[in-house]
């Protein structure tokens, strides 16, 4: 829809032209450039702050650009912004022009009417809360008050261009702060047409993609190790890098309300969620360390693992091949430290730990809310109009909908996308994302064919390996430990080229679907990537967690994949340990690949960029050009700092029973993570344009939707991929004698087969078995199952003990399931969603909004009435006053 309203025409080239005033100023101001220092952040009159720069390359054969060029900046003349060209003779590679531009005032008034931005008219008079007890415990926590409260705390109605008077305005240049200001200049960048011939041709985003313009960006205020040397300069960025972006501060609180000021709502609220959440972390963290200090502690009372270890008892028992032909016979001994490992993890404090989550979660989910509505009160967000900002379209949607309809609230012509063409689109894109979750698929299969491949040669290549007579890890490297880490790599390797394609793809056909608003484009976006990223990161563990080991068979009858290759076992111990590696190795290589892409890549580029220019004096570096050699904060870059998180958040959640030290290294990286994003938002990227959010968006339902999820997953892997269960049973149903002990549970849990009964293409070949197995009469061999011994009517048949076991397994998942249900909502309806003193606050300053404006317009009133005198005549209000300037505004909001 096209409501752009041209009321200025020809007669007015641009509000700095009309201003008599301020060309004295100009012409007064003049300085030598070769005196004067250009690490600034004013024009060359030192007194208009340059707003936002955009710099192109003026080509040899660029007529059209140059076309585009001076139409786009006649018309940001036209709108009332004044700019100011440096000549590429003044920038370091002699052929880059800078174009600054600066915001008047009455552009800056004219907009923030149109963008509801809510401003101070009176002081906060409600008295805060008294100070907490031993709050002076958190002194080597805290900031200085001047960086944590960079402003005073005000009441705040939305701005009302009529109604200047009754805002609290002392200065017009610095009312509004650079954040605001930018954020004005980019919707009127993002808006203006550059072209005479077709007025839907508009927006700096295509002006930028065909290489009219090689840059867009709002300036940093100062150098961020130095404060500026002008006295009107804020040096904000100077202090963010000071107290906020060094690893140095790791322990100190952030200060949020300066990242708000200094980068905007939407970036200062994912600060605000990252920083509590690696808060919430420490609880967890802190527990699931005592979880495994409790293993270490009663690592002695671990008694199967001491039958597996004992040589009359696990060194007696002879366990079938757990391969055809490669693999030969093996004593359960030879397990004896993975036996030791698994019980680190595999013990009581398991499930405790996995209810704690699931209560954790909640607790984290709720909370966050309660801070969120205290940033929403702080930061002026509690009555921002999400609708409003749903219907700012998409300066895309308005270019490629070339479609018509009348808008039945306002009653003027709309761009839309024809039905037939959107569900066309959303198909198409709907089978592109089948088909990359269906590549992981096959990916995920290929990496369990390797594993059932690969097993067999790891079996008969590590017989004889020099590392079993290592002292220390030769007991560890098994095949089995081998094919685990070596499957666990090449499907880390796998997904990080899959997800590296992907993110390309997701991008293209969700611009293919053409999105009507920032919110709907950026959703859209969420589902799919998260839906690709679920199932690419979380495949191979729900693969060893739920499948591995649950479908093998039995000897003489095993289960193969593709009739070719026999599917895996569990070891004695369990698949718990190997699930620990898989999560481990999988979430681990994330953390340090993002860290190395986060931090040191656009370290490198800004080294090279700025190679040589890193040796000149600041009064000859601008600060345009220091800016312009930083790299570009996408528009899509804070989408990626959230879904890191989020495919964290799902790891130590969903498969955090199998591994309680996972919140311990999730708090490391985070601690890491804060300063490092800081580090890179402050030193190695330009300032990102300032945009509100009010909210973590489509992220929060999906943390709710992870949070349901892995209490499901977490029962899941308590009753089927630890040994908890079948261990209880045995303790208290099977145990032999009187007392409730766990001796014999080896023995019972593991069944007996006649090895004349294995088929000839089972068996091992010849060589492949061990001396001792032909210098001793055996007849049997053991697997790991519950089934009837050979020479029972049911021979190798399920037992009863089996059912008994999976009977308990069924009923600890629906009893784990409902009773961390039933704490979680009771949890979430325990906690309000927004604290008592912020409601009181926002009705506080409702009721101050209705009385001042009342007493404002009453006060204008008798004014008026005085002014008249007795003689009152009709009120007549003339279109147009004689001294005002006639300004085109850019505007798509449909209110």
């Amino acid at each position: 829809m096209d409501r752009t309203g041209w009321s200025g025409g020809e007669e007015n080239n641009g509000f700095h032209a009309s201003s008599a005033k301020e060309t004295l100023q100009l012409e007064n101001a003049e300085v030598d450039k070769q005196q004067q220092s250009k690490d600034s952040v004013y024009f060359r009159d030192g007194i208009r702050r340059i707003d936002f720069i955009l710099s192109y390359i003026d080509d040899k054969d660029g007529e059209k650009k140059q076309d585009r060029r001076k139409e786009f900046e006649a018309n940001l003349q036209k709108v009332g912004l004044e700019l100011e060209t440096e000549d590429k003779s003044e920038s370091e590679d002699g052929r880059t022009y800078f174009l600054k531009i600066h915001v008047p005032w009455e552009v800056l008034a004219t907009y923030a009417d149109v963008l509801k931005i809510k401003v101070p008219f009176k002081a906060n008079d409600i008295p805060d809360k008294k100070d907490v007890p031993l709050s002076w415990l958190c002194t080597p926590y805290r900031l200085p008050e001047h960086v944590m409260q960079p402003e005073p705390d005000y009441f705040t109605a939305t701005f009302d261009k009529s109604k200047t008077d009754f805002f609290l305005i002392e200065d017009k240049e610095t009312f509004f702060p650079p954040s605001t200001r930018n954020r004005i200049v980019y919707y009127i960048l993002s808006r203006c047409p550059y072209s005479k011939e077709d007025k839907d041709k508009k927006g700096i985003k295509r002006l930028l993609n065909n290489g009219t313009y090689a840059a867009a960006f709002p300036l940093h205020d100062c150098r961020y190790w130095t404060r500026s040397r002008d006295a009107n300069c804020e040096s904000e960025r100077y202090s963010l890098y000071k107290y906020w972006a060094r690893f140095s501060s790791f322990y100190k609180e952030q200060p949020l309300n300066l990242i708000r000021k200094y980068y905007g709502e939407k970036i200062g609220i994912y600060f605000a969620w990252l920083g509590f959440y690696t808060e919430m972390l420490s609880y967890a963290a802190v527990v699931g360390l005592l979880c495994f200090i409790y293993g270490v502690a009663t690592f002695d009372e671990n008694v199967w693992s001491k039958e597996i270890c004992n040589d009359t008892i696990g060194g007696q028992i002879v366990m079938c091949p757990l391969c055809d032909k490669k693999c030969g016979y093996w004593k359960l001994s030879t397990t004896c430290s993975s036996s030791w490992q698994s019980y680190l993890f595999d013990n009581t404090a398991t499930v405790f730990f996995a209810i704690f989550m699931g209560i954790w979660v909640t607790l984290f989910l709720e909370f966050w809310k309660r801070r969120q509505a205290r940033l929403e009160y702080e930061w002026d967000l509690v009555d921002f109009e999400e609708e409003q900002q749903q219907l700012q379209l998409r300066p895309e949607y308005e270019t490629k909908c070339t479609h018509r309809r009348l808008n039945r609230v306002t009653q003027e012509m709309e761009p839309y996308l024809p039905l037939t063409s959107k569900c066309a689109r959303s198909v198409l894109s709907g089978a592109t994302v089948l088909f990359w979750i269906s590549l992981i698929i096959a990916c995920i299969i290929g990496v369990i064919a390797y594993r059932l491949a690969v097993f067999a040669a790891f079996a008969s290549i590590m017989k004889d390996s020099p590392t079993n007579k290592l002292d220390v890890v030769g007991t560890l490297i098994t095949p089995q430990f081998a094919t685990s880490v070596t499957a666990s790599c090449i499907n880390f390797v796998i997904i990080m080229i899959l997800n590296f394609l992907y993110e390309r793809v997701a991008i293209k056909i969700t611009d293919m679907e053409v999105p009507k608003t920032h919110v709907e484009y950026e959703n859209k976006l969420t589902v799919k990537m998260f839906l690709f990223q679920f199932v690419n990161y979380y495949s191979s563990c729900f693969y060893v967690a739920f499948f591995k080991g649950k479908f093998v068979g039995y000897p003489g009858d095993y289960a193969y994949m593709f009739g070719k290759w026999r599917n895996e076992e569990c070891e004695p111990g369990g698949c718990l340990i190997e699930l620990t590696t898989q999560l481990v190795i999988v979430m681990v290589g994330k953390q340090v690949w993002g860290n190395i892409q986060e931090a040191l890549v656009p370290w490198l580029r800004n080294w090279w960029v700025s190679r040589s220019a890193r040796n000149h004096p600041e009064s000859l570096y601008s600060r345009w050009e220091q800016d312009h050699d930083l790299q570009t904060f996408s528009q899509l870059g804070l989408f990626y700092e959230y879904l890191e998180m989020v495919i964290q958040f799902g790891f130590i959640t969903l498969f955090v029973a199998s591994f309680p030290l996972a919140p311990l290294l999730a708090l490391m990286n985070n601690i890491l993570e804060v300063r490092v994003d800081a580090w890179k938002f402050t030193t190695q990227f330009r300032r990102p344009v300032a945009a509100k959010a009010h909210s973590i968006g489509a992220w929060d339902e999906i943390l709710n939707m992870i949070a349901v999820f892995s209490v499901v997953t977490n029962a899941f892997i308590v009753s089927f991929t630890s040994d908890m269960i079948p261990r209880l049973v045995y303790k208290y149903a099977y145990h032999l004698g009187t007392e409730s002990t766990m001796e014999g549970y080896i023995n019972n849990s593991l069944s007996i087969f006649n090895i004349s009964e294995i088929p000839v293409e089972n068996r091992p070949e010849e060589g492949e078995n061990p001396d001792w197995f032909y210098s001793s009469n055996i007849t049997t061999c053991r697997y790991r199952d519950y089934r009837y011994p050979p020479g029972h009517e049911k021979q190798y048949t399920h037992t009863m003990q089996f059912w008994h076991i999976l009977a308990a397994k069924l009923a600890f998942i629906i009893i784990m399931e409902h009773v961390v249900f039933v704490v979680k909502f009771f949890v979430a309806w325990l906690i309000p969603d927004v604290p008592s003193d912020v409601k009181a606050r926002t009705k506080r300053e409702h009721y101050l909004i209705q009385e001042y404006l009342h007493d404002y317009e009453l006060e204008k009133l008798k004014i008026q009435l005085s002014q008249n005198g007795p003689n009152i005549e009709p009120c007549t209000c003339p279109a147009t006053a004689a001294t005002s300037v006639k300004l085109e505004v850019f505007s798509d909001c449909l209110s």
